[in-house]
């Protein structure tokens, strides 16, 4: 039924449909379930901002929207991460929801050039990080579940969401290759993490302690085993990968090493950049004394494709926005 959401290049030609009109509602529906949790729980909503140094980094500098700011290379931020450990210190818990810049060169059903997502820092470790992500997702889906009839409008199996409960199944990166024949060190597909969920019954999924060189330089080394790290992704069915997280590195020096030898840091160096993209965050971190602490991404398209079930992302957003398209 959501067939014609495919299109992106004339959006316009559809705003005016019911299915598009569900499906605005829909991810009205889960913002609103997460800011609830939030609240909740106490978290501060910060305003971060969306033109950043490389601070605004996620993993791949390549996938970077660079511009010209006032004659200092910028770019279009892909997470507000270090922005919202800049403020742990003082509030604790904080989040926020902002657009994600992506430049993803391919048009396909899994990526878009910019999504809405959704950020959480605490001071606190990976286990009280694992329990805000369910609790995050779980309250999502109970508010999303006040929308029933609209949702069996468009054909969405709702009893398949009311199972979406916690704790969610968990494995370990160690596992999760073996099971799926992969090379230790490699990262996971979409087709392993489809593979993965189908065999713990389809059912949201924990893939825990990535191996340390594929992951964000912040990331917290586990103190059993220094190649891996304290990480996760939460992996849904049909969707994906829908959250990264971890427990973040608070100490100054080990910090700063991690940085300077990461990749991300080479390919920066590359493109003209250096640490002093990240000399802030750095001063941050050894002035005010952060804690450990934890955070994660939540991509909001992600949940909206797997509580529609949709074989495409673009389906699962107003306006999507792909290589092919701008408005």
């Amino acid at each position: 039924m959501l067939e014609k959401l495919i299109e992106t290049r004339e959006r316009h030609k559809i705003t005016n449909t019911e299915e598009l009109a569900i499906v605005a509602r829909i991810e009205a529906a889960l913002l609103k379930g997460a800011r609830d949790f939030f609240i909740k729980n106490e978290f501060i909503e910060v305003n971060a901002p969306h033109i950043t140094r490389a601070t605004g980094a996620c993993e791949n500098i390549d996938t970077l929207f660079g511009l010209n700011y006032f004659g200092v290379q910028g770019y279009l931020s892909q997470t507000q991460q270090l922005y919202l450990e800049a403020m742990i210190p003082k509030l604790k818990k904080v989040w926020c929801v902002g657009p994600s810049f992506r430049a993803e060169p391919g048009a396909d059903n899994r990526h878009l050039t910019e999504f809405p997502l959704i950020e959480i820092e605490f001071e606190g470790n990976f286990e009280e990080l694992l329990k805000y992500i369910e609790g995050t997702v779980c309250s999502m889906i109970r508010e999303v579940l006040k929308e029933e009839k609209l949702l069996k409008k468009i054909g969405v199996d709702t009893e398949r969401l009311k199972k979406v409960k916690a704790p969610f199944n968990k494995i370990t990166y160690d596992e999760a290759v073996k099971k799926v024949g992969l090379k230790w060190g490699s990262d996971l597909k979409s087709k392993h993490e489809k593979m993965l969920v189908k065999m713990y019954g389809n059912q949201p999924l924990f893939i825990t302690h990535f191996p340390k060189p594929i992951k964000f330089f912040n990331m917290k080394e586990n103190d059993s085993r220094t190649e891996i790290v304290n990480s996760t992704d939460l992996i849904l069915p049909i969707s994906g990968e829908a959250v990264g997280a971890a427990e973040r590195e608070h100490r100054h020096n080990k910090l700063k090493e991690r940085l300077e030898n990461s990749e991300m840091m080479e390919k920066l160096r590359s493109r003209g950049g250096g640490i002093e993209d990240f000399q802030w965050y750095l001063d941050c971190v050894k002035l005010n004394g952060i804690k450990l602490h934890s955070g994660c991404g939540i991509g909001l398209n992600r949940i909206t494709q797997f509580v529609l079930g949709a074989d495409d992302i673009r389906k699962c957003t107003t306006f999507p926005l792909n290589s092919q398209t701008i408005m």
